[in-house]
């Protein structure tokens, strides 16, 4: 299913100056432009690039031991007591002398070169396989960023559209509290009337202190997301049309996604690399062969060890074959065998729950979805008639036809009603995130 961008939050009131502006310099963003900061610096996915390339050097590694392996090798050794031989003499004592020269100097070349070796060829291609697996693994870091970034981005925007409703509401008090207070000076009001304004006031004041922490301490989670240092002032864009999602999101398909998702991908990834441990160990009953050659100069000579014009050099060489034919070995590798394929096994379990779960996730995302979508419709209707209910009865007060309670419980509805509404549409944004996750398309915001 195609899907369009996703847009940024609902704008349920203008924001007032300096929250909307933010302080001075700072970076405004978008979530694409906030998803993209964080696929350049999140430190999650730089980790899982270099793991990415650290595997490029793995199979270097492995290819490395197919290929001549060259040594250049030389030894000095000075005798400090030689050891003694004894010739027996018939009708003759023993004769007993020293064997071997005091010093003995060889320096020389040797070249090896495999020639068969299964256990090697298993290798290379299980190291290739590795190397998907990191280039999978780095895919879904990126879905978990992404993932992270959006619902971070719409956790701040709620709260930033929670707070302007807060601020509608404090202005409405303020200049009610100051009406009243003319009023009580002119004595047409009593005074427990102006304190319980100013009781009404204070714990908006309140909500708007916790609220303002709130806010912070949410745009340090998504600076923390997307790898920005959290000392950098951003602002985030509002005003912009809900998100919506081109055709009706449906469970169509659902092999087809569960297939194409990173943790399925991993999954059968690290089945191909359990079953290619087994190959492995099975190409332990395979012989291998090896060739060889060297070649050495080597001297043996008696008194000073260096500078000695008597000392004699005498090469020497060889080439030949090495052949390695396993014949028992107590069982060993029929036990590894057997703990892989059990370990299999469990990976196909693994693999049966992803698509369950795949496939739960899917349903409650799409449940939720609807269940949202009705619910802000609901709510939106619900903020209409209480912001109806709150101007009849202020206007009501005014004229001294309502009291001073009906008026206040009119201005915390309506509150709760905005609430209720910034709170079903950070769901129905969450929903859409999950269900972007669900279909394995979280990267479509980033295009």
């Amino acid at each position: 299913m195609k899907i369009r961008h996703l847009l940024v939050g609902v704008a349920l009131f203008s924001m007032t100056p300096a929250f909307a502006q933010g302080q001075a310099g700072a970076k405004e963003l978008s979530l694409q432009q906030a998803v993209s900061y964080a696929l350049e610096n999140n430190e999650s996915i730089k980790k899982a690039s270099y793991d990415e390339l650290g595997s490029k050097y793995q199979i270097n590694e492995v290819r490395s031991t197919g290929l001549p392996q060259v040594e250049v090798k030389g030894s000095a050794v000075r005798t400090l007591e030689k050891q003694m031989f004894v010739w027996n003499q018939e009708g003759a004592p023993p004769v007993i002398r020293p064997f071997g020269a005091d010093n003995t100097v060889q320096a020389g070349i040797s070249v090896t070169q495999l020639l068969f070796n299964k256990s090697y060829f298993v290798g290379l291609k299980a190291a290739k396989s590795a190397e998907d697996l990191y280039r999978i693994r780095k895919e879904m870091a990126t879905e978990d960023v992404i993932y992270n970034v959006g619902s971070a981005y719409y956790q701040v925007l709620q709260t930033k559209e929670q707070f302007n409703s807060i601020n509608a509401n404090l202005d409405k008090l303020n200049q009610l509290e100051k009406i009243l207070t003319l009023q009580y000076k002119n004595d047409l009001v009593k005074k427990v009337d102006v304190n319980r304004i100013k009781v009404s006031r204070i714990n908006l004041e309140n909500q708007k202190q916790t609220l303002q922490t709130a806010y912070e301490q949410q745009q340090n989670v998504l600076k923390f997301f997307m790898g920005m240092p959290l000392e950098e002032q951003i602002t985030l864009k509002s005003g912009v049309e809900d998100k919506l999602l081109v055709e009706q999101p449906t469970m169509a398909g659902l092999e087809e996604v569960a297939t194409e998702r990173a943790q399925f991908k991993i999954l059968n990834k690290q089945k191909e690399l359990k079953s290619l441990e087994v190959e492995n160990i099975r190409a332990g009953y395979y012989p291998s062969l090896a060739a060889f050659g060297n070649y050495n100069y080597q001297s043996q000579y008696d008194g000073r060890m260096i500078g000695n014009s008597g000392a004699m050099w005498f090469p020497n060489s060889q080439v030949g074959l090495q052949l390695n034919i396993p014949i028992f070995d107590g069982l060993r590798k029929k036990s590894q065998v057997q703990q892989r394929e059990v370990e299999l096994k469990k990976l196909d379990l693994d693999i049966q729950q992803y698509n369950k779960n795949t496939q739960l996730e899917l349903s409650n995302a799409l449940s939720l979805l609807g269940n949202s979508q009705n619910n802000i419709s609901a709510q939106e209707e619900n903020v209409k008639l209480a912001q109806e209910v709150y101007d009849t009865t202020n206007k009501l007060y005014k004229e001294g036809l309502s009291p001073l309670s009906d008026l206040l419980n009119a201005e915390t509805s309506l509150r709760e009603a905005q609430t209720n509404l910034n709170n079903e549409t950070l769901k129905y944004q969450i929903a859409q995130l999950n269900y972007l996750k669900a279909k394995g398309e979280l990267e479509s915001l980033t295009k």
